[in-house]
């Protein structure tokens, strides 16, 4: 029997049942149905002794065709896992930074954590995508209000995102002749504090923007495109009506050449890709959602299956002993 942990966020926790829209209940859920050993814990349950990484941790376990798991947790050294998902969502605050930091203290070769403690860190889900500069929408990362205006006024119509969040939260459309300029810049910047990412507007969001899935070196043609709601200009509501069938383009597809390499180089093995025609707008690679129960409904078929087994395949090819079935 092999040892799976699954770092998830405070929310599932606290509600811990088998919520179909959760990416980390489809892996709890089919990881168990193979019969592994399957923990959760939280960030905040990571510590170290000495050089040492544990954690408080929870076993879960499969109750009339529901999720549960122990209320007692076990002390576990983080090195006697096979494989370790750190995955809790933004805000990438000190205290992920943290957990983080207690993860890449794993001095065990064989356990491998997704994503990479030291990319969470150092790979910033904004300002990744400049690191591919052919594939992405013109922008700049400034707190400055001159510096701002003048991207706004050169561009017409802008977005500005905080850095550290997710799932739209504290995002901005701007367009040149707004009459809260002044107000939504020195918002969006914490009184011009706080450094922002300005992206040039993309007039093709009003189809929405596509949700590509990577994991371990592919992107899978199952894809979903996220539309926004009556009264807004982006994805902000996941329910049926907002999360659409969608393809890959031509263009899409050759994405995947563009980011393996340096994925596999920075232990980004699975990640969501933001795109807007053909443009990265954002990476996804702290707690990507996969949209499971939705491509399972619209291509029927069991995606959790195909992400696992991309995963148990991945892994063996890097370690043939670890995590035979």
């Amino acid at each position: 029997m092999k040892n799976i942990l699954i770092i998830i966020d405070d929310i599932e926790f606290k509600y811990f049942e088998f919520n179909k829209l959760v990416t980390n209940f489809w892996l709890v859920w089919e990881f168990l149905n193979r019969e592994y050993k399957v923990y959760i814990t939280l960030k905040n349950k990571l510590f170290q002794e000495r050089n040492n990484p544990f954690a408080f941790c929870f076993e879960t376990y499969i109750e009339n065709n529901d999720i549960k798991k122990q209320e007692l947790y076990i002390k576990k050294n983080l090195n006697d896992f096979n494989l370790i998902f750190f995955r809790p969502d933004p805000p990438v605050d000190i205290d992920y930074i943290n957990a983080s930091y207690i993860l890449s203290s794993i001095q065990n070769k064989d356990t491998i954590v997704m994503n990479s403690p030291k990319a969470i860190r150092e790979k910033n889900e904004k300002l990744y995508i400049n690191e591919f500069q052919e594939i992405i929408p013109d922008n700049i990362v400034a707190s400055d209000e001159k510096v701002i205006k003048e991207f706004l006024f050169k561009k017409g119509e802008i977005i500005i995102k905080p850095l550290n969040r997710c799932f739209g939260s504290g995002v901005f459309y701007l367009n040149s002749t707004d009459k809260n300029i002044n107000t939504i810049i020195k918002t969006a910047t914490n009184d011009f504090k706080t450094a922002v990412m300005v992206q040039e507007y993309l007039p093709e969001i009003k189809n929405g923007d596509k949700r590509l899935i990577y994991i371990c070196g592919e992107i899978f043609d199952y894809c979903v495109t996220k539309v926004a709601t009556n009264n807004d200009f982006k994805f902000n509501e996941h329910n049926k009506d907002t999360l659409k069938f969608a393809q890959l383009t031509e263009k899409e597809k050759q994405i995947e050449k563009i980011v393996k390499e340096k994925f596999e180089q920075d232990g980004i093995y699975m990640a969501g890709l933001d795109v807007i025609d053909g443009k990265i707008i954002e990476i996804n690679i702290t707690s990507p959602c996969f949209f499971i129960n939705e491509i399972n409904n619209i291509f029927n078929i069991n995606f959790e299956k195909i992400i696992v087994n991309k995963i148990e395949n991945y892994v063996n090819s890097i370690n043939k002993s670890l995590l035979k079935i």
